[in-house]
């Protein structure tokens, strides 16, 4: 049997899969927990959560690193994977190696979780950035949508959390805190089937929140038609968006000083992959909060009596704005940002807040689907009482079938692609429509694509 301590072994051990998850080379420490395992070099790779992981990250991807426990003999060990996916193969980098101590007596929320999970109808596991990682069970009877499509998506991409009456929601507390949880009621969106949700806090060999492991069961049939998703901001209390950022706002803004920190290495220098942990922790965490913005602003849009402000702005002073906020991205991804010249000007009425969220937002996209090298465009007009924004990207367009559907509301072309919440086109016209304008779209495939940000020139309307 392998010992985990063992001083003779190195701290991270390598490895590479094929495409069909077949083993490739491993170090000896890899190579022998495998063939315990019943597996060999040239074989499907028999440590099953370590294939997960690997999966996922070469189904998005992306460099997944998650918390994993095998078996070692008649003890488990607690690893961490880091998979990386490549052009033929999947890179694995495991550490840890940790003996896993035996769990104690399960009590109070923890021990509902268990209880739930003995005749639980599915089950599921996500990651500290409350993404899916796993999901099985009878979530998608009647075949309202492809679980495996929403592994790496927001638990929130297929559930409407309800909250406790005083607008605590039970599984964001226990995210913020690291815990486990017991009944969260929720609505499953694509069938309105009510569920309670429990799970235990999953941790990573440092002991930091790692996720969950959790359990769902279907609750009584509901009466009346399920909700659909145009009332879904209705199933918010009048005072959510407040209450959301009490509960998850401050938590998470911690969470993202604390990791730059860890990724700066102010406090002195950590091991690189440390310095990764750290970096992808607090991309999590600005994920999380960029849900929060975006179910605020849900929240607030529709509304009766929402109202924008009807000011006189300088559109081109509010471009050039969008385009230094997003320059350091722009600059991370290779990608340059061509701004409006400073001796432009373009007036219009609209409230400048929300026009700098809505060329934030459009500017944030071009980026993240511009390849490197590209150029994002900001171009200015002012024709019939209008003054135009046009941002123009050299992605790779979107085609004329899914041009009406990125407006709506969850509206993504492909849901296995990474991006935001498919809130943000949806947000960004809503606003642009309740100051007189709107926010259109020109584009084909191969050829990038032209939003456009209409309002009314000064003086009009």
């Amino acid at each position: 049997m392998i010992n985990a301590f063992d001083a003779n072994h190195p701290s991270v051990a390598l490895a590479r899969l094929d495409l069909h998850d077949r083993l490739v080379t491993a170090d000896p420490r890899i190579a022998q927990l495998n063939e315990q395992a019943g597996g060999a070099i040239g074989a499907v790779l028999a440590l099953p959560a370590v294939a997960t992981v690997a999966r996922l990250a070469r189904r998005l991807g992306i460099v997944i690193a998650r918390a994993a426990i095998v078996a070692d003999g008649d003890d488990d060990l607690d690893l961490w994977v880091r998979a990386s996916p490549e052009a033929d193969a999947t890179a694995l980098q495991i550490s840890g190696w940790r003996m896993r101590e035996p769990q104690p007596p399960l009590t109070g929320a923890v021990a509902i979780a268990a209880f739930d999970d003995a005749d639980a109808d599915f089950r599921w596991e996500s990651d500290a950035a409350m993404c899916l990682t796993a999901l099985s069970g009878d979530i998608a009877a009647g075949g309202a949508f492809d679980t495996g499509a929403l592994l790496g998506k927001p638990i929130t991409r297929f559930l409407i959390l309800d909250d406790d009456g005083d607008g605590i929601v039970s599984i964001l507390a226990a995210a913020a805190n690291g815990a486990g949880f017991a009944d969260q009621l929720a609505t499953v969106a694509a069938s309105g089937r009510r569920v309670r949700l429990s799970a235990s806090a999953r941790r990573d060999p440092a002991g930091r929140f790692a996720g969950f492991i959790g359990a769902g069961r279907f609750m009584a049939p509901m009466m009346g038609p399920p909700p659909v998703a145009e009332d879904i901001a209705s199933a918010f209390p009048e005072a959510f968006s407040d209450r959301l950022e009490r509960a998850l706002r401050v938590p998470l803004e911690r969470i993202v000083a604390h990791a730059d920190s860890i990724g700066a290495q102010t406090e002195g220098p950590v091991k690189s992959e440390y310095v990764e942990y750290a970096q992808d922790i607090a991309s999590a965490a600005r994920h999380l909060m960029g849900l929060v913005d975006d179910l605020v602003d849900l929240q607030a849009i529709e509304r009766p009596d929402f109202r924008v402000e009807a000011e006189a702005i300088d559109l081109a002073d509010v471009a050039r704005r969008a385009g230094g906020l997003l320059a350091v991205r722009a600059s991370n991804a290779d990608v340059r940002i061509d701004r409006p010249d400073f001796s432009e000007t373009l007036a219009a009425r609209g409230e400048f807040r929300r026009a700098l969220q809505i060329l934030v937002n459009l500017v944030g996209n071009a980026v993240r689907y511009s390849p490197p090298g590209a150029v994002v465009s900001i171009g200015l007009e002012r024709a019939e009482g209008k003054a135009r924004v046009t941002v123009a990207d050299r992605g790779k367009g979107i085609a004329i079938a899914d041009q009406q559907k990125i407006f709506e509301k969850f509206g993504r072309v492909d849901a296995n692609e990474l991006g935001g919440t498919g809130l943000g086109l949806y947000i960004a016209r809503r606003l642009a429509r309740a100051m007189g304008g709107d926010v259109t779209l020109e584009s084909a495939p191969g050829q990038g694509a032209r939003f456009t940000l209409t309002l009314l020139t000064e003086g009009k309307g």
